[in-house]
């Protein structure tokens, strides 16, 4: 369970960035991306950041990883400001991109790629093999995959090499930005799966557009608007929404049970209903390239008695 006193702890975050349509020779115009951001998290928890395109989830992923700074504010991490906190701990902040394709390195082999984890915490060459071998092994990619390179894997299969390569370094909190959006329903559910297995006691902050993958994963989101945050959530009652924006999104779709929490099983089974027939038995769930790439909500009459509503996507609820 997550721990009371903050892990992470935001305040007041702002960043801009120069906006060339509005600048007039030597006046140079910001364009502003967040603005205030304040929020915290517990160690153990899982933190969903929601919001639509543009609305600097991605902005506000970067300054928490070091990326970028923020043109004020502050990040903390156990108290201490986050650039003193990463130097203290070397590997204790890691991500997951969305697009797996180009966050790996063409010419590398699936060993390669999770390596360079490794040697991002030191690990000792002579121990590299074998740590290699148990990243591949937690994250349940076949021993026999290790010399393929990245062109001759599945999309899951190189998203979960995406994953072993972040949890290489041990971290404490690993940032998923739009870690699964590219992925088929059915390869979305096995990775949310993998994500509450090898969890720990490390803090995921998961960015997505569909409410409904931070539901299924989260403890409590974030709703970010316009740089701004406007609500923010716990999944068990999001019935209590303040913000009209986010009981707008949150009527327009059918929420999945809230039990699935530390029942790993249950997720596959409230999706099994919804997704295709299942493939031939010489074709891998992970290679399929032609699935819907939103959870489809249930149909009348399925045991938990959600009726069909349109998918949600913060898009369609602008007012």
């Amino acid at each position: 369970m997550p721990d009371s006193a903050p892990f992470l702890d935001v305040r007041a975050l702002c960043k801009s960035y120069p906006d060339r349509q509005a600048s007039r020779f030597w006046r140079k115009a910001l364009r502003p991306v967040l603005s205030g951001v304040s929020f915290q998290a517990r160690r153990g928890e899982i933190l969903g950041l929601l919001g639509e395109s543009g609305s600097g989830k991605s902005t506000l992923a970067r300054c928490l990883l070091g990326l970028e700074r923020p043109d004020s504010g502050a990040v903390l991490f156990d108290g201490m400001p986050d650039q003193a906190w990463r130097k203290a701990h070397r590997g204790a902040v890691s991500v997951v991109f969305q697009d797996y394709a180009t966050s790996v390195n063409p010419g590398f082999t699936l060993r390669e790629i999770i390596a360079e984890g490794l040697r991002a915490a030191s690990t000792p060459a002579c121990d590299e093999a074998s740590a290699v071998a148990a990243l591949m092994d937690k994250v349940e990619l076949p021993a026999r995959l290790a010399a393929s390179l990245p062109h001759q894997l599945s999309g899951g299969q190189l998203q979960r090499a995406c994953i072993a390569r972040a949890l290489a370094s041990a971290p404490q909190f690993i940032v998923f930005d739009e870690a699964v959006s590219a992925l088929d329903v059915s390869i979305q559910a096995q990775i949310l799966d993998l994500l509450q297995t090898v969890k720990g006691d490390m803090t995921y902050l998961f960015i997505t557009h569909d409410i409904q993958l931070a539901t299924l994963l989260c403890d409590r989101f974030l709703l970010l608007r316009h740089g701004v945050l406007e609500d923010e959530a716990d999944c068990r009652h999001l019935d209590l929404a303040a913000s009209p924006y986010l009981a707008r999104l949150v009527d327009a779709t059918v929420l999945f049970a809230s039990d699935y929490r530390g029942r790993p099983e249950a997720l596959s089974a409230s999706l099994s209903e919804n997704l295709p027939s299942s493939p031939p038995q010489d074709q891998p769930q992970d290679q399929l390239q032609d699935q819907p790439r939103n959870l489809s909500p249930n149909p009348p009459g399925s045991p938990d008695g959600a009726s069909r509503h349109p998918s949600p996507n913060p898009k369609e609820a602008q007012p």
